[in-house]
């Protein structure tokens, strides 16, 4: 039985302890907050509540396979999870609107026939052929396996250009802005791709064409709600933690790894404490790390020696999530969409803004109506999350603490939702506003920025560190390191990290 010291109780965290745990290993998780679950958090106020993290779930499969590999309780037995239909409503500048089914090629394809013209839905079907090509190629080595040591295939880009006409992309590789501009031939299409990138956090005009791969997951393979909200996914995680009697200590922030004979070997905690360990599972930002092996006992380890494949240096870069809860009286309609998106008139200035760390006016807003009456205090109300993406908190962004800033960018994004919520303001009872600066206070990630979904392509610059380091017994986990951010690849991460520490090749499957 080794000791396994966890630092960080988010969900990829979570995930390898878990997983190690029912290896017979001892595992004990250092948590700085005072709760677990990173940045999948829940907002409660007045008998409201509102998820301040992600959404929805994609690739439920990720935490099926982590269910049933802890244990005998399954995940539809710790939470219950229904596919959402549709799976998003879209509301387009010209007023245009078109409802998406959830996991239906067919009636999307029909759906976007109806609202944008014959032939609409057979483009983006094309596009989607072509990004299934993407996931083929990609699946295992940026999904499911080890990051391997030398990554350089993974930077040339594997999306297959259209047989078309000399001269229809630019020189180079194209990026996703180009895909929709010349394959889509609609700006409604176009608006349409875009926003599945910018709400992964990735800037459309320089995202490699293999962003194709993310509408493509989540029209493949479902969208999905936990009742409770994605808190309640957490919650569940780490009640299956504790159940396979993995030690959480919470307020305990580590200040340095513990180096002893060339290897990890424990943690030094902020009150002075020493805790020794076989091996150290950071679930940490990776730039983190060197400070942390630094200032640890036994001397530095330099920082050209850690990293295995990626060097994280250019990794801390992105925009942030602007979330604006609305509590609001009233009964919800009950054909009322789960998810609508309100695009933008504008998508290449309003990518151009967050890129360059301002704000945007008339911004891109995701509005989520959860059908859930554990978020509301009676049938006579409505919980509702409006979600924007918008520059990171601090010199790269703005100062979401400067006085009156954040409730000038609210209005803006709740004069934006009004399109489909044209009573909100005589039904709104208040409302609250979660900045990057509050991602920044609950989790520590500088500037409060959404860690990105690895991709393939662009040189390898999407791509994340790797979950085994050149530090013996120090592995990564997380949705910084390999394969990247969001619920499903940071579940992959933890498998990943697990099967490493366990002497495994390193695999989610």
């Amino acid at each position: 039985m080794a000791r396994i010291a966890v630092i960080g109780a988010g969900m990829g965290a979570m995930a390898a302890a878990a997983r190690l745990a029912i290896g017979g290993h001892r595992v004990a998780v250092y948590e700085r907050a005072a709760t677990h679950g990173g940045a999948v958090r829940r907002l409660e106020r007045a008998g409201f509540g509102f998820d301040t993290g992600p959404g929805l779930l994609h690739l439920p499969a990720v935490y099926r396979d982590l269910f049933v590999k802890t244990g005998r309780e399954s995940l539809e037995d710790s939470v219950t999870l229904t596919q959402v239909d549709p799976a998003s409503r879209h509301v387009f500048s010209d007023g245009t609107s078109v409802s998406l089914p959830n996991a239906s090629r067919g009636g999307v394809v029909a759906a976007l026939d109806a609202a944008l013209g014959t032939g609409a839905g057979e483009r983006w079907s094309e596009l989607l052929v072509r990004a299934r090509e993407v996931w083929d190629a990609t699946r295992r080595p940026l999904l499911e396996d080890a990051l391997a040591g030398d990554p350089s295939a993974l930077g040339r880009d594997p999306y297959p250009a259209p047989a078309v006409r000399r001269g229809l992309f630019r020189r180079g590789a194209p990026v996703l802005a180009d895909v929709a501009r010349r394959e889509l031939d609609d700006p409604r299409l176009a608006a349409l791709l875009g926003s599945y990138a910018l709400a992964y956090g990735f800037d459309p005009r320089t995202a490699p064409a293999s962003a194709a791969v993310l509408p493509y997951m989540e029209q493949t393979f479902g969208s999905w709600y936990v009742r409770g909200g994605m808190r309640a996914l957490a919650d569940a995680v780490h009640a299956r933690c504790v159940a396979r009697r993995v030690e959480f200590h919470f307020g305990t922030a580590v200040t340095g790894i513990v180096e002893k004979d060339g290897r990890a070997a424990g943690l030094e905690l902020a009150d002075g404490t020493r805790v020794e360990a076989d091996t150290v599972v950071a679930g940490v930002a990776p730039w983190l790390l060197p400070p942390l092996l630094s200032h640890g006992a036994g001397g530095a380890w330099p920082a050209d020696r850690v990293w295995d494949g990626v060097d994280p240096g250019r990794r801390c870069e992105g925009p942030g999530r602007l979330r604006v809860c609305l509590a609001l009286r009233g009964t919800r309609p009950s054909d009322t969409a789960h998810r609508t998106v309100v695009h933008t008139a504008d998508p290449r200035a309003e990518a151009a803004a967050v890129a360059s760390g301002e704000l945007y006016d008339s911004p891109t807003v995701t509005v989520l109506r959860p059908d859930d009456d554990t978020l509301r205090p009676d049938g006579a109300s409505e919980s509702v999350t409006l979600g924007v993406t918008v520059p990171p908190h601090g010199p790269s962004g703005v100062d979401w603490r400067a006085p009156g800033l954040a409730e000038r960018a609210a209005d803006a994004v709740q004069a934006v939702a009004a399109a489909v919520l044209p009573d909100l303001t005589d039904r709104l009872l208040w409302r609250a506003v979660h900045t990057p600066a509050d991602t920044e206070e609950e989790t520590g990630t500088p500037g409060g920025r959404l860690p990105r979904p690895a991709l393939a392509g662009a040189d390898g610059a999407h791509l994340h560190p790797g979950n085994r380091l050149l530090v013996p017994g120090l592995y990564l986990v997380g949705g910084w390191s390999h394969p990247g951010g969001g619920l499903a690849h940071t579940g992959m991460s933890g498998a990943i990290a697990a099967d490493l520490v366990m002497g495994g090749p390193g695999g989610s499957r």
